[in-house]
């Protein structure tokens, strides 16, 4: 990584630049004063997607679900902790893809949960399926070798 690393704020969603070496000391947005990092999943839309797909340095790992998938909401704990434990490396986010069907065609979403971690914009891998949370962390962790 660079000195500097931009960071969207899940609050107002406006991008921050930042230390680098300071990202895990629980930094706040110049803008809402909010913390970035909470440990939690942020909520995308489609028109906020590109925002925090594209225009942060940090790697971004969407959990694309729907409310009716039972495996997804089995899954929903996991993804939540697994959020506490890979921030500030990597922003995680949920797409639920009946209120989003743009962003699950975009994808090509075929079957839920299913989990794409994107750099810059791009994706890097893909899982399909539930898994727990020190899956989750493994397998995002493996993929960009951090």
């Amino acid at each position: 990584m660079s000195e500097t690393t931009h960071v969207v704020c899940p609050h107002c969603r406006t991008v921050n630049r930042l230390p680098t070496a300071r990202l895990a000391d629980a930094p706040n947005c110049g803008r809402c004063r909010k913390r970035l990092f909470e440990g939690h999943p942020v909520a995308l839309t489609t028109t906020d997607f590109d925002l925090f797909a594209a225009r942060s340095d940090i790697p971004l790992l969407v959990d694309f679900w729907a409310p009716w998938c039972g495996p997804c909401r089995m899954m929903a704990p996991a993804f939540e902790e697994a959020a506490g434990q890979l921030e500030p490396r990597f922003r995680l986010a949920k797409a639920n893809t009946e209120e989003e069907p743009v962003l699950a065609s975009r994808f090509g979403i075929r079957s839920i949960p299913t989990l794409i971690l994107l750099d810059h914009g791009r994706e890097v891998a893909r899982q399909t399926g539930a898994m727990g949370t020190r899956d989750i962390v493994h397998w995002t962790l493996s993929q960009v070798g951090r």
